[in-house]
């Protein structure tokens, strides 16, 4: 194991980092068979530093045979073939500290992959085995057990659950799979499960991970009498009965003992929530201070670009957080989630897995500029930001993918009425003309999700060069963050504005206005422009859709 520098000392970094998301899968490509790797993160650290982020969040990089792009893990003390070697990893997350960005990787405690030692020991010893108990394993209903123990959907559609084979060639117990059915549901009432999961946590603690990425947070445990999900909601007055499966009580044990293990390093290591929550109240619990250090913000995530409901999410998420202390996080895009060029730039500009669908219209153009005004106005807002990949760069979603090319289990278990999420997974352009974009070098196989020909205009390269660029205003508005008091981790107060327009202080001199209304504002009194997400009026004021950051 490489010895692994450490950045220098600050045990809060976490609470005002930005945070840049790598999908290892689409990154960048080194050896030229079509999919990123590790030495192709490595060989683009000093890209990553010179943006100026403080941590990156990876996505899962396991030995996975890839049913859910690496959310089916078979091997978390490994990094799969296709990525590099454990090796490697360890000098990946040596060098990125050498840079001072830290290294945070994916945890998936719901559930491994069909393809995990566990899984297939289960499989082999039969019904009854003491094997099967990290599982849930269930015989079914039916008059031959032919229906599915209960009525719990799979998040990718149909039910949660699959039927086995028994080793003569009958159908045999079904076992729970709230994803897909190459990812089985692991029993955290099991021993063996939370002791395999605490030490995977040691494991990368002690190769200098600085924190982990707790995916589906809310669904890990389970009530052990499998009851169905009424079909019905109860009289009127009743309380409702806890959900079986989500934001279970007994989940905050779990994660009391993990963040015991992460405090137990002489340097901060966080924990990071993957928590889909709407009650303010509950999710706050997953941030007391013996819990998590931070969650995702959904809330935001999939807000309208509309000012009335920008500002109530704001407020809400900084209330949620504040009786515990935590630091809020701001994130626009992720890899699940329609990329923010393409969603601002349609009629209705919230997100909802819901009402994903194909042959939506989008105006780019439209979409462009709102997400410019959308990173200022996450840049300036308190707490820590997180950026996935390609965002700095203005990728819309790519939405003409070839059915044949499609990916996605919610493409696919949909039978093709969902778009999927492949459209904000294609690989990143960084340089030249025609695909791969330097992806992958000259010659090499085809990525593994097709690029458009128009990304030669989006590339790294093309906008390093152009001050105008959003990788330009994303660098400059990174760069301010770091050295303006008052920005990051701390308060922030409202300011009067006109109907239309968000506008808040941070710190002692630093404002923020965005303008959200349909005609150009004038600016508050200040004395300094420091950034603009895009040109002023020649009268000097604000266009609609457009932010700026002011010296007060």
């Amino acid at each position: 194991m490489a010895d692994t520098p450490q950045p220098e000392a600050d045990e809060n970094w976490w609470r005002g980092a930005v945070i840049y998301q790598v999908y290892p899968r689409s990154f960048a490509d080194s050896n030229g068979d079509g999919t990123g790797d590790l030495a192709g993160v490595r060989s683009r650290l000093p890209y990553l530093a010179e943006l100026g982020v403080n941590a990156l969040w990876f996505n899962p990089w396991y030995p996975s045979p890839m049913a859910d792009g690496g959310y089916d893990v078979a091997d978390y003390r490994d990094i799969d073939p296709v990525f590099g070697t454990l090796a490697e990893a360890e000098k990946l997350i040596s060098e990125a500290l050498a840079l001072g960005i830290r290294t945070i990787i994916d945890i998936v405690p719901n559930h491994i992959s069909a393809a995990h030692p566990w899984f297939r020991e289960a499989l082999a010893a039969g019904p009854g085995s003491p094997a099967r108990d990290r599982f849930w394993f269930r015989p079914g209903r039916g008059e031959n057990g032919e229906l599915p123990p209960n009525n719990w959907p799979s998040q990718f559609g149909g039910p949660a659950w699959t039927r086995t084979t028994d080793p003569d060639g009958t159908p045999g117990d079904w076992f729970l799979n709230l994803f897909d059915s190459e990812q089985p549901d692991l029993n955290w009432d099991h021993p063996d499960v939370r002791e395999e999961h605490e030490d995977v946590l040691r494991f990368w603690f002690d190769r200098g991970a600085g924190g982990v990425r707790i995916d589906s947070a809310a669904m890990v445990t389970k009530d052990p009498a499998l009851p169905d999900l009424p079909t019905e909601p109860g009289p009127p007055g009743t309380p409702a009965a806890p959900h079986p499966y989500i934001d279970r009580d007994d989940l905050h044990e779990i994660y009391r003992g993990w963040r015991r293990i992460a405090d137990s390093y002489p340097d901060t290591r966080i924990l990071v929530g993957e928590v889909w929550m709407p009650d303010a109240e509950r999710f706050a619990r997953y941030l007391r201070p013996d819990e998590m250090h931070t969650a995702f913000n959904f809330d935001f995530l999939a807000c309208p670009w509309e000012p009335a409901k920008l500002r109530t999410s704001i407020d809400t998420t900084l209330a949620a957080h504040e009786p515990v202390g935590a630091p809020a996080t701001w994130v626009l895009c992720n890899h699940d989630v329609t990329r923010t060029v393409t969603r601002y730039g349609r009629a209705d500009t919230g997100f909802d897995f819901a009402t994903k669908a194909f042959g939506i219209p989008s105006d780019p153009e439209l979409g462009t500029r709102r997400a410019r005004a959308a990173a200022l106005l996450t840049l300036a807002l308190p707490g820590s930001v997180y950026l996935y990949q390609g965002e700095e760069l203005g990728l819309p979603e790519v939405e003409d993918i070839p059915a044949g090319r499609l990916q996605d289990p919610m493409y696919l278990r949909s039978g093709g009425t969902d778009p999927g999420r492949d459209g904000c997974r294609v690989p990143l352009p960084w340089s030249g003309g025609a695909t791969p974009f330097g992806f992958s070098p000259e010659g090499s196989a085809e990525p593994w999700l097709p690029q458009p020909a128009e990304w030669g205009r989006r590339t790294a390269q093309v906008q390093a060069g152009d001050p105008g660029s959003m990788l330009s205003l994303y660098r400059a508005a990174i760069a301010l963050r770091a050295g303006e008091v008052g920005l990051g981790d701390g308060p922030m107060r409202w300011l009067g504005a006109e109907p239309g327009v968000l506008a808040f202080r941070r710190g002692p001199e630093f404002v923020c206005v965005v303008n959200l209304a349909a005609h150009p504002v004038g600016l508050p009194p200040h004395s300094r422009l420091l950034l603009t997400s895009g040109p002023l009026g020649p009268d000097g004021r604000l266009p609609p859709d457009t932010a700026v950051w002011l010296r007060g």
